[in-house]
């Protein structure tokens, strides 16, 4: 079997890859999630223990598959999501999941180890090497040495999963790649690529004479990122919207005296890759002792049987649906039932941009700053090509009209736009 590099995008939500032939076609790798068609791998992992040959097994499905059983289990197992934001983070080494201490390296690579398996079985030849997307800035870094660190623990990660080899790209410099395909003149282009935790920004010089000539480094003027994106602005709708209705500021009493039922349970419900950890035997223990003083008992139940059925995914989808529907519509219906959980609710856009002000500022701070030590104007700019799921927000988009003007903005194959360039550096 003929062997291969392949560009892979793994990203904190959704993955994807693609590979490029000698004459520079690219092909998409396609999924089937519920029985639809997509060219995105949810980045997510679901582990359940499992009875085969009269012990017990501890079984792993990522993406599509683990959607599939996670959806179709009676809430024994555990769903992963978002395992990108923590690498970052040097306290977190491991965690326990039913019963087995796991690393989040191993846990990622079970995941890559996935990905790289469908590739092979759809495009038919033997993968041991990859050009992998990383963010400019990842999640929770606070300088370039936990950039570093967190690439190692990503490079590792890959390796474990059976990739001999692997080149780091910038995301946003690999959309440039793919936007550079499509001009038949040179542009100086700002790229916006919006993840699911965080937006990265490059300005860089493309187009035929770059082609021709190859890629030099003055071609890039400069990078730039913040770690926030569309689960920041998840978080919003369940801190403002969900969170209320489990109990959020609600009161219990204790002792003769009236006390807010304790909020960082809710906290760690705004943030997908903390949820699961919610799922833990004196979590649960607490919240129904919480219960039964609680002036709003229905309230905390509701949100007691939210964690304990392992709903996060359920309601991840949720959220995402009425954000997606407020990109198109100024006002949405956010809907959510399962058991005694129960939430209907209009949300104007207007309100939830109102949520999303200080990331905004951040997104926009970031850009200004990226102009300002790049040296070059809005007028300087020829095109913005805006790419990932938050770059349909309309307040996200806002912020690049006002600057560069409706007429620049570009955008296309939002999703797959970064795998695309990452195969485009292999050929």
């Amino acid at each position: 079997m003929k062997t291969a590099i392949i560009g892979i995008d793994f990203g904190t939500t959704n993955s994807s890859l693609a590979l490029a032939n000698a004459s520079g076609i690219v092909e998409l790798a396609h999924f089937s999630e519920l029985g639809t068609p997509t060219d995105s791998y949810r980045s997510l992992l679901y582990l359940e223990r499992v009875r085969e040959g009269g012990v017990n097994a501890l079984k792993s499905w990522s993406g599509p598959a683990g959607i599939e059983h996670y959806l179709s289990a009676d809430g024994n197992g555990r769903l992963m999501q978002s395992l990108k934001s923590f690498l970052s983070n040097r306290t977190l080494q491991s965690t326990e999941v039913l019963g087995r201490r796991h690393t989040l390296i191993s846990l990622i690579a079970r995941i890559l180890r996935d990905l790289r398996q469908q590739a092979e079985d759809q495009f038919g030849i033997k993968i041991n090497a990859a050009v992998v997307g990383r963010p400019v800035q990842f999640v929770a870094a606070e300088n370039e040495d936990d950039n570093k660190y967190a690439e190692n623990r990503l490079r590792e990660a890959f390796r474990e999963a059976g990739f001999e080899s692997v080149e780091f790209e910038l995301e946003p410099v690999a959309a440039a790649r793919y936007y550079e395909s499509t001009l038949d003149r040179d542009q100086l282009i700002l790229i916006g690529d919006f993840g699911g935790g965080t937006s990265d920004f490059s300005l860089l010089r493309v187009g035929p004479t770059i082609r021709r000539r190859g890629r030099i480094a003055t071609d890039l003027l400069g990078n730039a990122g913040v770690g926030l994106a569309g689960d920041a602005f998840d978080a919003k709708i369940v801190r403002h919207l969900v969170a209320p209705a489990l109990g959020a500021e609600s009161q219990m009493r204790s002792l003769n005296k009236l006390l807010t039922v304790p909020g960082w349970v809710y906290s760690k419900l705004e943030r997908w890759h903390y949820l699961s950890l919610l799922k833990a035997r004196d979590t649960i223990e607490m919240l129904r002792g919480v219960q039964g003083h609680a002036l709003e008992p229905e309230k905390i139940k509701a949100l007691l049987h939210l964690i304990k059925e392992d709903l996060g995914f359920r309601l991840h989808r949720a959220v995402q649906a009425v954000k997606c529907d407020l990109s198109y519509h100024p006002t949405a219906m956010f809907k959510f039932a399962d058991g005694v959980v129960e939430i209907e609710t209009a949300l104007e856009r207007s309100v939830f941009e109102g949520w999303i002000t200080e990331e905004l500022e951040q997104i926009q701070t970031c850009v200004d700053s990226l102009l300002i030590s790049s040296g070059a104007g809005c007028e300087d700019v020829d095109a913005v090509f805006l790419t990932g799921g938050t770059s349909f927000v309309p307040a996200v988009r806002r912020i690049f009209e006002t600057r560069f003007g409706r007429n620049k903005l570009r955008a296309g194959n939002e999703f797959t736009s970064v795998a695309h360039g990452l195969a485009l550096k292999i050929k």
